[in-house]
């Protein structure tokens, strides 16, 4: 398993490309991102559990009913959410694609992103799409581009593994920064591979997968209506198809979560207004379960996140996010440290104050990344989760969102 170049163009038959086709009026900013498998590729999606859900997640969910796709597409600036025509324009936006690709409308998965409520005009999107189309090449990262809001940074991945003998290669790019929480999808990730592998068990890596990476990061504790993780995996790479458990498809998750993990962190530490990138890491906790509900607790607190943001060693604020996240703890045996590149500090020890130098915990704190540990000494189970501060940018980020 290694880092390679290329993003979601690393596989072998994908490509990619992203314009500025007139939703944003921004026309420095890309708001309009396409990938492409030459080949009709097994597809799988997860999807935000919020109940008002935007259009294309509606229009996708049919498409790749079957299990299989050959194009994303995908729209920023405006969110196609809550909109009456909304349903009609994701359709109209498959068809146009499909028509310029030679491909069917069925095999295309849509997707907007942007300011919920406004209806979107097809007009841009009609006129980009031959464009976008003749555009297509290996640009991973204007498709990466063209599905950012208030994200500050494009976030790609690629890995080379090895399954059956043969090379295989997996890359996603993602976009988040607002409007991020557990229990769903979360943001907008795009994951390609040339790995073959059957839909059914395609499905079921991701599903398995975003326990572990996008439904363990919390920014700001709003669940959005548009997020979702899909991939394809078009089987050029020529292993032997993966249709049951076994060894290539651990091989395959491992895979999946080298690229989905390093997604999560970039997602996190670019939260809206964010200064700091959250990790907490819970250990010896009697069962998985316990462990995901205590870390998300600890990373989704608001009280936890100013605290960081100001280099504050509350552990109190840690101690009382264990307490209601409502996973069953004995609170008498928590401890709690924090840590970073300038060292570790013990804050907690049985549920109770140690002490401990501030300025030494404060220099801690003052880092970049900070690693919130806590040892619930109650089994040999744990989970990460993660998170970003919480600042004044914030506020003013989203107090303007829409106008």
């Amino acid at each position: 398993m290694k880092i390679i170049d290329g993003g979601v163009c690393a596989a072998l038959g994908f490509a990619a490309s992203g314009i500025h086709c007139g939703i944003r009026k921004n026309r420095t900013k890309l708001d309009l991102a396409l990938i492409y498998s030459e080949k009709v590729a097994s597809a799988a999606a997860v999807y935000t559990t919020n109940l008002v859900q935007g259009a294309p997640l509606t229009v996708t969910r049919q498409n790749i009913s079957n299990g299989y796709a050959q194009a994303v597409i995908c729209n920023s600036g405006n969110a196609n959410t809550c909109n009456k025509d909304g349903v009609e324009v994701a359709e109209q936006t498959c068809c146009l694609l499909a028509r310029e690709l030679g491909i069917s409308a069925e095999d295309v998965i849509v997707a907007s992103t942007g300011v919920i409520g406004q209806k979107l005009d097809i007009t841009p999107i009609k006129e980009g799409i031959p464009t976008l189309v003749s555009s297509l090449g290996k640009n991973s990262s204007d498709a990466a581009e063209g599905i950012m809001t208030t994200d500050t940074i494009k976030k790609e991945i690629a890995v080379e593994f090895e399954i059956g003998g043969r090379v295989c290669r997996m890359g996603g790019i993602a976009k988040g920064s607002g409007m991020i929480h557990p229990d769903m999808a979360t943001m907008l990730v795009f994951i390609t591979t040339d790995a073959a592998i059957s839909p059914a068990m395609l499905q079921k890596a991701l599903s398995e997968d975003v326990k572990n990476t996008f439904n363990m990061i919390s920014i700001d504790g709003d669940t959005s209506t548009n997020d979702m993780v899909a991939i394809l995996a078009n089987g050029m790479a020529g292993n032997p198809e993966i249709v049951c458990k076994g060894k290539d498809f651990e091989t395959f998750k491992k895979a999946l979560s080298a690229v989905t993990l390093p997604l999560c962190r970039m997602i996190a530490s670019d939260g809206e207004g964010a200064t700091k990138l959250l990790e907490c890491r819970v250990t010896g906790a009697a069962d998985e379960g316990t462990a995901r509900v205590v870390a998300r607790g600890v990373v989704s607190s608001t009280l936890v996140k100013a605290a960081m943001f100001g280099a504050d060693a509350n552990f109190g604020r840690v101690l009382c996010a264990i307490g209601y996240s409502g996973a069953p703890v004995d609170v008498n045996k928590i401890d709690i440290s924090f840590a970073s590149v300038a060292g570790t500090v013990k804050v907690c020890e049985d549920g109770t104050a140690v002490g401990f130098s501030e300025e030494a915990a404060k220099k801690i704190l003052l880092e970049k990344e900070i690693i919130i540990l806590i040892d619930l000494e109650s089994g040999g189970a744990g989970a990460v989760a993660w998170g970003c501060d919480l600042t004044y940018d914030y506020v003013k980020i989203n107090g303007a969102y829409r106008t």
